[in-house]
């Protein structure tokens, strides 16, 4: 049996011709729009375009929880934006998230259109605007945004890492599996020993830091995230575990969860009114 080529990197990268993966196609090593396309506008002052990804559910899941509060003024229309089909790199998207990556807001409410971009950016945002999820005292907001940045840190690790090379790589290897498997548990248990003594992750209150965090390991922990339950020993984390099914249980984040899916059960690719979920 012949040896894979050891690779020896040149003096100077250039792009392959193909590399392979599930998200080949839309890989590229510079910035900026590909084509022109102009982004759809509802009639909220929310216009929300993302996919259903842990990372866009974020904020369809406080933007429901909102909803659910009473926040009238959280409505939102919530526009798919294909990104396997590259539709993040159309120029209306890059206009207002130059990194081209979901999810990605504009506020019209106010004089002139506002963009909120990045999922933290969004969460934070929302919650200061309608003055929820997302503590005054100086303590319990240090906290919780301890916990967000945390999220925002850690999970390219899990997704970009761990679920790369386990999931979407075009070929097993084992030398990044066992390496971004060691960072997933490690994440895991950090997070476990967090909710050993706190009922929510950032303390007894429900916050955009369980938000943040549910849609990446809430999933992982229950086995709903790259097929991966079993080979990270995910029923190991009993204090997360815990915190996930609880999570998963509140009506809003089963709502949010829906919006801007393509697959799923009772899947809403788009949302502009409340029926839509109903």
């Amino acid at each position: 049996m012949s040896e894979t080529p050891k690779y020896v990197p040149p003096a100077v990268w250039t792009p392959p011709a193909a590399s392979g993966g599930t998200f080949a196609s839309i890989n590229r090593p510079v910035a900026g729009a590909t084509h022109d396309r102009e982004l759809p506008v509802g009639r909220h002052p929310l216009q929300l375009y993302s996919l259903g990804t842990p990372n866009g559910q974020k904020v369809t899941i406080l933007l429901e929880e909102l909803l659910a509060l009473g926040h009238a003024g959280a409505e939102y229309d919530a526009w798919l934006v294909r990104i396997g089909e590259g539709e993040q790199f159309g120029s209306g998207f890059v206009d207002i998230n130059p990194n081209s990556k979901i999810p990605a807001l504009v506020d019209h409410s106010g004089e002139t259109p506002l963009r909120v971009f990045e999922s933290g950016s969004i969460l934070v945002y929302l919650a200061e605007k309608f003055g929820a999820f997302l503590p005054g005292e100086t303590r319990a907001r240090t906290e919780t945004l301890n916990w967000l940045f945390w999220q925002m840190g850690s999970a390219p690790f899990v997704g970009g890492g761990f679920g790369h090379f386990f999931a979407y790589a075009p070929e097993k290897l084992q030398y990044p599996i066992d390496r971004y498997a060691m960072e997933a548990k490690r994440q895991l248990d950090v997070l476990d020993r967090q909710l050993a003594s706190h009922r929510f992750v950032a303390g007894d209150d429900y916050t955009i830091a369980d938000m943040a965090i549910w849609p990446w390991y809430g999933l992982l922990a229950l086995g709903e995230l790259y097929g991966a339950g079993e080979f990270l020993s995910v029923h190991e984390y009993t204090n997360v575990r815990r915190w996930a099914e609880e999570v998963a249980a509140r009506p809003a984040v089963a709502r949010g969860r829906r919006v801007n899916r393509l697959q799923g059960e009772r899947h809403v690719p788009e949302r502009h009114d409340a029926s839509d979920l109903d």
